[in-house]
């Protein structure tokens, strides 16, 4: 079995739309290849802690992979479920998830992505090194532009508008809802923007709207999304999908709201919000 243990990640304000420098250099294929962990970059948070934030690049370009969590997709030290996908989409994905670090964790502790899978394994330590901080969140230079705001399906009552505000990769986590096996559950979110977009003068209107991708991020069966790309109402956003599980067991949904006309905007980590939502699903 051969290890890799490479430090992967993107200094985004320095880097070129689409620059994947950083990751292995292996032929594509639509099937047959291996996915890799990329640390993106870290940034600060209002109280004091920091995220490290983390994507992942398949392969493949028709293939999703799906790896568990467990000995063939941990992080470390800590728990083996921090959040991270256990689905991974073909191609790159930026910004997917990220770990949150306590004040002070300091700049040499590493958090550190092990994904293993068709005999490699591939360990991608982050730190808090001074080089990697992301400063694009609070607002993209030459534009100003910060990600779109989601509100989640608050709880107990989902689909009511009292669930938690979401905003950049780190996003927010709602639910648990509850869902039956083979019967379709309503999703229903809020996204708004601040009308900038990557590349926009700053002061000015944006002329991409939000732009909104539902994923399955964890669980045991398929999901299926009436509306993997809803696009929000004007005027309060509000977007509607229903997802159909497979199978019984614990799932984490994530929908990503991106404010750009381009698609991930992996090069700009100003761009897009993640949520995330639990469901608990019965046979």
């Amino acid at each position: 079995m051969r290890t890799f243990r490479v430090a992967l990640f993107a200094a985004v304000t320095f880097l070129p739309a689409g620059a994947t420098a950083q990751l292995p250099l292996a032929p594509t294929a639509k099937t047959g290849q291996t996915v890799t962990p990329v640390f993106e970059g870290w940034y600060r948070n209002a109280d004091g802690s920091f995220s490290i934030s983390f994507g992942y690049y398949n392969r493949n370009t028709a293939e999703a992979i799906e790896i568990p969590v467990g000995a063939e997709n941990f992080i470390a030290p800590g728990d083996s479920n921090q959040g991270q996908p256990t689905r991974f989409e073909a191609r790159r994905h930026w910004g997917v998830f990220a770990v949150k670090v306590p004040a002070n964790f300091g700049t040499t502790n590493k958090v550190t992505w092990t994904v293993r899978m068709r005999g490699e394994t591939f360990a991608i330590p982050a730190s808090l090194h001074a080089d990697w901080e992301i400063d694009a969140l609070a607002g993209e230079a030459g534009s100003g532009n910060t990600p779109p705001v989601i509100k989640l399906p608050g709880t107990p009552v989902p689909g009511s508008s009292g669930g938690p505000d979401a905003q950049g990769p780190a996003g927010a986590m709602a639910g648990p809802l509850t869902a039956k096996v083979g019967q379709p559950l309503t999703l229903t979110i809020w996204a708004t923007d601040d009308g900038r977009t990557a590349g926009s003068v700053a002061g000015g209107r944006g002329n991409a709207p939000v732009t909104l991708a539902w994923f399955k991020h964890q669980g045991p069966g398929a999901v299926t999304f009436s509306a993997p790309t809803p696009r929000p109402a004007a005027g309060d956003g509000m977007a509607t999908t229903t997802a159909t599980f497979s199978a019984a067991g614990t799932y984490i949904l994530r929908v990503r709201a991106n404010d750009s006309s381009v698609a991930g905007a992996g090069h700009a980590q100003c761009c897009w919000t993640n949520g995330f939502i639990r469901v608990t699903v019965s046979p």
